[in-house]
């Protein structure tokens, strides 16, 4: 396997956003985001990545196919809903590069790649002049009756790069688990790390 990893923007992010809704709905499907996508949602919430002036997405390629990726953008150019924890703790939202998504289909994991994705997201922060770097993950409860029992969180992966938890910082981000009728809100803890 040969892996190259490279930094989108602006018109050559857009033109990848369909491989990056297939991947976020096929590797988001797995614990802990148990997340039941459909490209017609995906098709209205990427976008934006390719029209913020600060929008990145990290492409991971064996040969010409998007592998995996993972997506950044300011914080002051984010949702509402995601930056108000920021915003009711009185943090600079124009300091902050937001990194949405990671997702890396499972066979390429463990190459690396991961660690590539965090390194060119705080390049991308650096270049744009953020200070500091913050992400979300979904809360699940451990008694959860669909979590693996081999599962390992990535915490410690995140810790490793420098990202401290912040558990007075969450947002309620709603998706629809696989199986259900309906969307609910789950909570999304911010992880943040100064550049």
């Amino acid at each position: 396997m040969s892996l190259t990893v490279a930094r989108l923007s602006g018109e050559a992010l857009r033109a990848r956003l369909d491989d990056l809704a297939r991947l976020r709905i096929e590797v988001f499907r797995a614990w802990p985001y148990l997340y039941e996508g459909t490209l017609d949602y995906e098709r209205k919430y990427l976008p934006r990545y390719a029209e913020a002036k600060t929008g990145t997405m990290i492409v991971a390629l064996d040969g010409d196919r998007v592998v995996g990726a993972s997506t950044a953008l300011g914080l002051d150019e984010e949702e509402d809903f995601v930056a108000a924890p920021f915003v009711k703790a009185a943090l600079d939202l124009h300091r902050i590069f937001y990194f949405g998504e990671s997702v890396l289909l499972p066979q390429y994991r463990g190459q690396g790649v991961g660690v590539r994705f965090f390194e060119e997201r705080e390049a991308a922060a650096r270049a744009h002049g953020y200070p500091v770097a913050a992400f979300c993950a979904v809360v699940r409860p451990d008694d959860h009756p669909a979590r693996p029992k081999d599962y390992v969180p990535l915490d410690e992966f995140w810790r490793h790069r420098g990202y401290t938890r912040r558990a007075d910082l969450v947002s309620a981000f709603s998706w629809k688990d696989i199986g259900d009728a309906d969307e609910t809100e789950k909570p999304m803890v911010y992880w943040m790390k100064t550049l």
